[in-house]
């Protein structure tokens, strides 16, 4: 479901420049093992910047799903961690017989999920439920910082994160990177189990794309409680 956005933060909100925003820090600094976060009013904690990266307008790292370190192809599934060659072979993360192992597995055990396993402490991936809250309970606003373009989230409390429009891997090529976002949750798709949930955005809006093939290069941005 594609939505559109209306700036309703009001008149403050509306009042804030670019440059403002580009300049200077979004929130008092905090952290959890090392990496800030911010608190935006909803049930955990974001982080305020992508794995693999230092700074909130840096794309970092690009991760297929359940896979804890970059690589070069991300090209079909004969480059994925997780099956034995084609979209219905595979050996973790299934709830159906057709596309492999079934194992009942439905979120991303410690060991796959890369923001855990890069950041530590409780660090993690979001699930699909609360990329939903920061997708329904926020406002976001499509900018730039620093020359990099992507969205302003602003959480019910008024403070707010920086995601880029980082793009996406597939093959040894990068798509996108400027103009869409795409980033992985830690749920598994229930209805294909090739896929797993993400959302993509672009200057226009967001959506969820309900579900993307594993093997693809996404970003991750951590959560915690």
């Amino acid at each position: 479901m594609k939505k559109h956005f209306l700036y309703s933060l009001g008149l403050l909100m509306s009042l804030l420049t670019l440059s403002s925003f580009t300049d200077g820090p979004d929130n008092t600094n905090t952290y959890i093992n090392g990496h800030e976060y911010v608190d935006l009013g909803l049930s955990v904690k974001w982080a305020t910047c992508n794995v693999g990266a230092s700074k909130p307008e840096e794309s970092g790292g690009y991760y297929a799903w359940g896979e804890t370190e970059e690589k070069d192809d991300y090209g079909w599934w004969d480059t994925y961690k997780w099956c034995e060659g084609d979209e219905c072979s595979m050996t973790k993360y299934c709830i159906d017989s057709y596309y492999g192992k079934i194992d009942n597995k439905m979120v991303l055990a410690p060991e796959d999920d890369v923001a855990h396993v890069k950041w530590g402490g409780t660090w993690r991936m979001p699930t699909k439920a609360e990329m939903q809250e920061l997708l329904d309970k926020c406002e976001w606003q499509w900018t730039n910082r620093r020359g990099v373009y992507g969205y302003r989230v602003f959480g019910p409390n008024g403070n707010s994160i920086f995601l880029p429009a980082a793009g996406f891997r597939y093959c040894t090529d990068l798509y996108d990177t400027g103009y869409n976002g795409y980033y992985w949750s830690s749920s598994l798709y229930e209805g294909y189990s090739n896929g797993a949930y993400y959302w993509c955005f672009t200057s226009d809006g967001y959506e969820w794309a309900y579900f993307n093939n594993r093997y693809l290069g996404h970003s991750v941005r951590p959560v915690s409680k």
